[in-house]
């Protein structure tokens, strides 16, 4: 027991002092006693409504959101240090990498408590630790030679991303019940944070994940409001951007939009969670099969009408569009894998760019100067392009029109998505989130767009090109020669063999778990 409310660490609490201290568990377990309740309805609105779907109902535009849809409004600017978002480096929350990609030139890093940290104990509590420490620019990191890492004289500007709505923190309990990450998340960081930001004119700035709907919009709106209230900071002090990433939030960008327009700054193209979702909420209709991955661009029609509609609907209101990540990243070893990768960015910022975005995300320093270049050439001193206003398309029916002309499914691609899934598992065990595997980054995200894949070739009987009917069995084949490959490259066998059994239960089960991490976290220590 922690202080005076009921809050129980379970474990050994030795080195988490300074971040869980007396106030910041009070502040989790009212924050948990105010707004879980509503968390927990919310996730059960989620089953409710997938069950629609089963039953052949198709998201549309809501017929009682439309005077929102309507009407005449728009959100605040974005503040000073928000106003600029021509190029935006992601990665985890840990303190070399932050610190790293800080002094990239970016103008905004978004530092990752979710997809791309594997959630282990120190792992969470260290990103708190690294987020206070940025929040004051005091924020070190000492080498094995002895050298130390600072940050430079005008480091980017970070902008937090919790976790989402459908995990817990389950090294704590609430009054006996696992509290929400996201609650611990926000609580934590605007505790500690959040008047230190606020010192230096800046602020605590979020990005919302995995939303699927303008109620969970409005639940953020309200538990963000009342942490300002709890820690004594202005009301709409946070401000956040929501990451389009689900294709039920899609079809409510407005109404998200409207539901946090006291606070947001933006909306973000999260183009390969985007692909999960439209897998996961639709994957039991076999109209709904994708082909391999790497054939699922951003130019195939229903993610266009999804990259278009988005720059549309932020303009119209006053709000940002920041375009989504290129997966490809440099090889310093390999200077043929590097030109391929900076000309698959180049091309891809320069179609966001072109198609109005206000700026974009890469996953590597090396990429920082590409993309900049190509937002530089569009933007020159202008900081966004929020002038540009192309209307907003009266049916988003396109959105799930998943037709994708030529579409194959191939060996390569069931290889790749077998190897993915089980690389990154293994990965993510050992407290990496953020894996360069083949010469992309991959983090959750992608690597849940790699289970669900098998899970629909399964569950369908798809066919590959060769004509080849894609079985349990002929996954379980691939995946036991992807065991043996990675095993003679000195992989530890025992997190290996974790790792492979992960992939059968997310992968291969009649009913597809939700998110492959809630089904993995139980190995974490």
């Amino acid at each position: 027991m922690a202080g005076t409310t009921a809050v129980t660490i379970l474990g050994d609490p030795s080195g988490t002092e300074d971040v869980l201290t007396p106030e910041a568990l009070e502040l989790v377990a009212a924050m948990e006693r105010a707004h879980g309740p509503a968390r927990q309805a919310l996730l059960a609105a989620r089953v409710e409504r997938a069950a629609r779907f089963r039953a052949g109902e198709r998201p549309s535009l809501s017929p009682e959101t439309a005077a929102i849809r309507s009407g005449d409004w728009t959100v605040p600017p974005a503040p000073a240090d928000l106003a600029d978002r021509r190029c935006e480096i992601t990665g985890p929350s840990e303190r070399k990498m932050m610190i790293s990609a800080l002094n990239s030139g970016a103008r905004v890093f978004m530092s990752d408590i979710e997809d791309a940290l594997s959630p282990g104990w120190s792992n969470v509590i260290d990103a708190q630790r690294n987020i206070r420490d940025v929040a004051d620019l005091s924020i070190t990191f000492t080498r094995p030679d002895g050298s130390v890492d600072r940050l430079a004289e005008d480091p980017a500007t970070i902008v937090v991303r919790p976790r989402g709505l459908h995990m817990g923190e389950r090294r704590l309990t609430v009054d006996g019940a696992t509290p929400s990450a996201s609650l611990f998340d926000v609580a934590l960081a605007a505790l500690h944070s959040a008047p230190r930001f606020l010192a230096r004119g800046s602020g605590l700035y979020l990005y919302l994940p995995k939303i699927e709907s303008h109620h969970e919009a409005a639940w953020w709106n309200a538990v963000l409001g009342d942490l300002e209230a709890r820690v004594g900071i202005p009301h709409g002090s946070i401000r956040v951007t929501v990451l389009i990433e689900t294709i039920l939030a899609a079809f409510e960008m407005e109404e998200i939009l409207h539901a946090l327009r006291d606070r947001i700054t933006g909306l973000n193209a999260g183009r390969w969670d985007y692909i999960f979702s439209i897998i996961k909420k639709f994957g039991f209709d076999p109209s709904f099969v994708l082909p391999d991955r790497g054939q699922v661009t951003m130019t195939v029609p229903f993610m266009a009408a999804y990259a278009e509609r988005l720059v549309a609907v932020c303009h119209r209101r006053g709000a940002h569009a920041i375009g989504g990540m290129s997966a490809f990243i440099p090889n310093r070893r390999d200077p043929a894998v590097t030109e391929r990768a900076l000309s698959a960015v180049r091309n891809d910022k320069e179609r966001e760019a072109g198609l109005g975005y206000d700026g974009t995300w890469v996953a590597h320093p090396d990429l920082v100067p590409v993309a900049t270049e190509v937002f530089d050439r569009v933007l020159g001193d202008r900081p966004n392009q929020l002038a540009v206003r192309p209307p907003v398309p009266e049916s988003a029916a396109a959105l799930i029109d998943t037709t994708i002309p030529g579409a194959v499914i191939t060996r390569t691609g069931l290889r790749n998505n077998v190897s993915v899934a089980l690389q990154y598992l293994e990965a993510w065990l050992a407290g990496r989130g953020a894996v360069a595997i083949n010469d992309l980054m991959e983090d959750a995200a992608t690597a849940e767009i790699s289970r669900t894949q098998l899970w629909q070739w399964v569950r369908h009987g798809a066919r590959l090109d060769d004509g080849t009917v894609v079985t349990d069995h002929l996954v379980l084949e691939e995946l036991d020669a992807e065991v043996a490959r990675l095993a003679a490259t000195g992989l530890d066998a025992d997190r290996l063999g974790v790792a492979a059994d992960l992939v059968r239960q997310v992968a291969l089960l009649e009913e597809l778990p939700d998110f492959l991490t809630l089904v993995a976290e139980t190995h974490l220590a």
